[in-house]
């Protein structure tokens, strides 16, 4: 878990988010959840983890489930869902999603990877990871996925201190802005 310092200056913010995760990246849910404050930021959390649930939340099906495009497009439906949900008009709120592939119990033929969408009333990112393969448990890669996705709520909140994602030499975080 992140330092509940830093978890604090995000729930201290005025930000308010809606949060989708699947296949990677709920840890970050629960660090959000376990320091006092969290409904000051968030107003939802889901988790489409099949098919179906995620054909329900984005209104089709994905070509590619784990993508720059699909973190988009979950962060833009979150976005949305949080213009909704929001109490005031002006309370300041962002769409945050995460789609990732992390080691399983068969082996898999691709890549682990994770990208973490970013929705803003200005802007649309996604912040892209692949992960060095073998070098980490289940635990460890939803780690770093989770650090990442805390790094970039930080980030929108203007609560960032430099969170340590965890990253091995031979990773690095690529940042998509999209119109």
């Amino acid at each position: 878990m992140l330092a509940a310092s830093l978890l604090t200056r995000i729930h201290a913010t005025p930000v308010m988010a809606v949060i989708v995760v699947t296949g990677g990246g709920v840890q970050a849910v629960a660090d959000l959840l376990s320091v006092p404050g969290a409904s000051r930021t968030v107003l939802e959390v889901l988790v489409p983890y099949c098919r179906q649930s995620l054909l329900s939340f984005l209104g089709a099906v994905p070509l590619q489930a784990v993508s720059v495009e699909t973190a988009a497009a979950l962060a833009v439906a979150a976005y949305r869902r949080a213009v909704q949900l929001r109490e005031q008009e002006t309370v300041p709120v962002i769409g945050l999603a995460c789609t990732a592939t992390l080691v399983t119990d068969r082996p898999k033929k691709g890549m682990h990877r994770a990208h973490v969408g970013l929705k803003t009333m200005t802007a649309t990112r996604v912040y892209s990871l692949t992960l060095q393969k073998g070098a980490r448990d289940r635990a460890g890669e939803e780690r770093v996925v989770s650090n990442l996705v805390l790094q970039v709520l930080a980030e929108a909140c203007a609560a960032d201190s430099g969170v340590e994602i965890g990253l091995l030499p031979s990773e690095q975080v690529t940042v998509h802005e999209l119109p």
